[in-house]
């Protein structure tokens, strides 16, 4: 499960065409067609990466003030590419996992009927 999160495979086929971007989903497999739009991940990835990555930065910086106290600018260049790089990777790994739990336990908004 964590290779397919990682690599962005496609649910269906296994084919590493899940995301069109770093964290955009395509549109459809092009390997098989699978349509991702139909697949709602909704927020809930975001919110829990601010949550964390939010936490191990602030205590990370904390830490590193208490410890050796460095200039302003050192916070700026250690934290700031760390917390972009750690909610990028975040975001695509939980999205893929996520998605692909979707798949596999047919998994639907409520209150939509699939035909």
């Amino acid at each position: 499960m964590r290779e397919a999160a990682l690599l962005g495979l496609c649910p269906r086929c296994g084919a590493r065409t899940l995301f069109d971007g770093i964290v955009r989903f395509a549109p459809r497999c092009r390997a098989c067609g699978l349509d991702f739009s139909q697949f709602n991940v909704g927020d809930g990835p975001a919110a829990f990466l601010i949550l964390i990555v939010g936490s191990l930065v602030v205590g990370l910086a904390a830490w590193l003030e208490v410890a050796v106290s460095p200039p302003w600018w050192v916070h700026v260049i250690l934290w700031l590419p760390l917390s972009i790089a750690l909610t990028l990777a975040g975001l695509r790994l939980a999205k893929g996992a996520l998605i692909r739990n979707e798949y596999r336990h047919s998994a639907g908004e409520a209150g939509r009927r699939e035909p």
